[in-house]
């Protein structure tokens, strides 16, 4: 699918970086999840950090992931020097 995300990596206050096959790239809040269900365990920044990818969607170890329809609603721009770290 051309929502599949094939990079994703931890930022600080609870976002992660997002790139998806189509060649869109951006960030995601994760931070107004933290307080629901099985995402409050994510407020642990270690396990926070383990984020990674399963079948080209955003998941952790624990089985949390984002839905492809929420992460992209919610992908933000990011400037260009954020994306020349990632280079």
């Amino acid at each position: 699918m051309y929502w599949d995300v094939i990079d994703v990596r931890p930022m600080d206050n609870y976002r992660i970086y997002v790139e998806l096959k189509d060649g869109r790239r951006g960030y995601f809040d994760v931070s107004p999840y933290l307080e629901h269900g099985v995402f409050k365990e994510l407020k642990n920044t270690a396990y926070f950090a383990q984020v990674g990818i399963v079948f080209g969607a955003v998941t952790w170890p624990n089985e949390q992931d984002i839905a492809p329809e929420t992460l992209i609603a919610g992908l933000q721009p990011i400037d260009g020097e954020y994306h020349s770290a990632f280079a």
